[in-house]
């Protein structure tokens, strides 16, 4: 009798253990993302597929992944699950420096409390600072944010201080701009920004020259000068394949030449610089997005190589608002869900030459934004307070940095509470 139940209680043990040690064999993923639509432009994917993650990366997309080979299920059913959103133009050195702009000043914000709820996992802070200063919004903001933050580095040597500052032709250094990107940065420097100048070419030709130096992008906010310079010069004489133009689609102010003219019409060159390889980037900001650029341009079969925000204080609560709301308005007027989930992950992982980012391929780093593209009523407005109206509006419902979640809208990733 007493051999019987120690058998049996071997065997129950042996059992217990034995699915134990299967349990620890079959949840070989951290985190399977099941049921949603994913969408990753790098790897040619428009179709259901499940996610699966560990230790931060990617480690399975499939059709099917078994959920008992996970250690936690989200359910992401009736979602668009996309790389983590790539902001590449905002601003984000934030300070409190008396009389400061936005270098160190309290126009620019600090990225987390901006990125993650809008999908955004990885920005591109576009010139805020120079060389001179660059190595305080490091330590001021870089090191302490969640957002994998990079930057073009600012011709001029102490960023955007102000406008002023900005047309000191003294303290533009192709030298000492690249050596701060090629000695001592450069897995976070990916390009130099020329900005604000009164001038003529002085400020493009010295960013170019450091961008030659640094072999980095450059991007150019080109249009202060009265009359207005030529941008089909800019885009055919100055600048080099892979450079960028932004605030594509702004209209106006005084000293800025328009893409499109005033007959509607998109200006041949402009098609011609495309081809050539010069970046068209949106860099909506709070005064450089127009319809009247932007609803002809589209129409005529011209589209914007990247879509991005301009983040800072002066856009975010006007008609930006945040990337997704940007996203929505280029659907709004005619772009496809695929085609701007593309021109904010991989292409502009290409043109600041980060290829580890912008997908969800096997063995990249887990950053992930899971969108709801909502139906109803909405409407969307431009600088010029024009309003379009759509039935569709992307939201960011969860995202994850490097497999953890950072933004969770209705706690889908969580487990339900019960009363007792």
């Amino acid at each position: 009798m007493t051999n019987h139940r120690s058998l049996r209680l071997y065997f129950f043990f042996f059992t217990v253990s034995l699915l134990i040690s299967i349990q620890c064999v079959v949840a070989q993923h951290d985190v399977l993302l099941k049921g949603g639509h994913l969408i990753d432009p790098k790897n040619g994917i428009n179709n259901p597929m499940d996610i699966a993650i560990t230790d931060g990366k990617i480690t399975r997309v499939a059709a099917y992944i078994n959920p008992n080979q996970a250690s936690k299920i989200i359910d992401v059913s009736g979602l668009y699950v996309t790389p983590g959103l790539i902001d590449m133009h905002v601003h984000v050195f934030m300070g409190h420096k008396p009389g400061a702009y936005i270098a160190d000043g309290a126009t620019s914000v600090m990225p987390d409390g901006f990125t993650f709820r809008s999908g955004v996992t990885t920005v591109v802070d576009a010139g805020s600072s120079g060389w001179r200063n660059f190595r305080q919004f490091k330590e001021q903001t870089i090191d302490k944010a969640n957002t994998r933050v990079l930057a073009l580095l600012n011709i001029v040597g102490t960023g955007m201080t102000g406008r002023f500052e900005e047309q000191d032709i003294t303290d533009m250094n192709p030298e000492m701009t690249a050596h701060m990107i090629t000695r001592l940065y450069p897995e976070i420097i990916v390009g130099i920004k020329s900005a604000h100048y009164w001038g003529e070419f002085t400020q493009v030709d010295k960013a170019v020259e450091a961008g030659k130096l640094a072999n980095v992008p450059v991007m150019i906010d080109f249009g202060e000068h009265d009359p207005p310079n030529s941008i089909k010069s800019l885009f055919l004489e100055h600048l080099r394949p892979g450079d960028m133009f932004t605030h594509t689609f702004s209209y106006g102010p005084i000293g800025r030449e328009n893409i499109v003219d005033e007959d509607g019409k998109v200006k041949p060159f402009v098609f011609e610089a495309q081809k050539r390889g010069i970046i068209f980037d949106v860099g909506h900001g709070g005064g450089a997005f127009s319809w009247r650029q932007a609803v002809p341009a589209l129409k005529q079969g011209f589209k914007p190589n990247v879509i991005s925000t301009d983040l800072h204080t002066q856009s975010m609560n006007s008609g930006m608002k945040n990337l997704c709301n940007v996203l929505s308005k280029f659907m709004a007027i005619g772009m496809t869900l695929e085609d701007v989930i593309m021109r904010a992950t991989w292409n502009p992982a290409l043109v600041i030459n980060r290829p580890d980012l912008g997908h969800l391929s096997v063995g990249a780093e887990a950053d992930v934004a899971i969108l709801r593209l909502r139906e109803g009523e909405f409407g969307y407005v431009d600088v010029r307070k024009k309003r379009v109206k759509s039935n569709q509006k992307l939201e960011a419902e969860l995202t994850m940095r490097a497999g953890k979640v950072v933004w969770d809208l209705n706690g889908i990733s969580m487990e339900e509470f019960e009363s007792k």
